[in-house]
């Protein structure tokens, strides 16, 4: 009788898993902001959208040579506001290092984290999760064949600011490094959209990177990488 009972149980189990395992999946949004890094055509966005299933709809609205405070000034944030997404991923950074002009600069400890700060609370506002990013690496090697990265404060800032608001994070920037030093400068070189070019990325650079990111959803976001194909 008791090991009757226990194959009952077990196949009852295994009926409630395979049950909710087969539920329908609910329709999703994401929403993308940042930098040419991120937006169509020159960044990883076209090939991170092509990841997910049908169920997900991908808005990119990052945009080629904006730091996280002139994005802002240039009012795109309605817009992302209105598309209503269920998260929104934020990677900036690029634009915000010295040399960009005061429209763009940012300083990591202060007024870059104020930035994404900003956004954060607009997001939650309507609802939606705000997911940040490290900025992804630029492909410049050093003598010693590593990746010399001047991006770092930003990185350790966007990192912060996640820790500080619990968010989850995904830390694209030492992902990336870690990536391109494993390969290699010649390898890595193959990513360019045209030789000179080691901060963009061609369909197969976008495509790699993308998969980073969908690796880091499984650990950050599993109920959005259960969308993947």
């Amino acid at each position: 009788m008791n090991t009757y009972f226990r194959l009952l149980c077990a196949a009852f189990i295994i009926l409630l898993l395979q049950s909710c395992s087969s539920a329908p999946q609910k329709n999703i949004s994401i929403a993308l902001i940042g930098d040419s890094t991120v937006a169509k055509k020159s960044g990883w966005g076209d090939a991170f959208t092509l990841l997910f299933n049908e169920k997900v709809t991908v808005n990119n609205f990052a945009v080629g040579g904006r730091s996280s405070k002139s994005w802002l000034a240039e009012k795109r944030l309605p817009k992302a506001l209105v598309s209503k997404p269920d998260y929104v991923f934020i990677q900036f950074g690029h634009n915000g290092q010295p040399g960009k002009g005061p429209a763009r600069e940012t300083i990591p400890a202060t007024t870059y984290k104020d930035y994404l700060k900003i956004y954060i609370k607009e997001f939650k506002a309507i609802g939606a999760q705000p997911v940040i990013f490290s900025s992804v690496t630029r492909r410049k090697f050093a003598e010693n064949g590593k990746i010399n990265s001047s991006l770092t404060p930003w990185a350790q800032a966007a990192k912060e600011v996640a820790e500080e608001e619990g968010l989850p994070f995904i830390d694209l920037h030492s992902i990336s490094i870690a990536y391109h030093n494993e390969i290699g400068r010649e390898a890595s070189m193959k990513f360019n959209p045209k030789s000179s070019d080691i901060t963009h990325f061609n369909k197969v650079g976008g495509e790699i990177i993308a998969r980073l990111i969908a690796k880091e959803l499984g650990h950050e976001l599993p109920e959005v990488a259960a969308y993947l194909k």
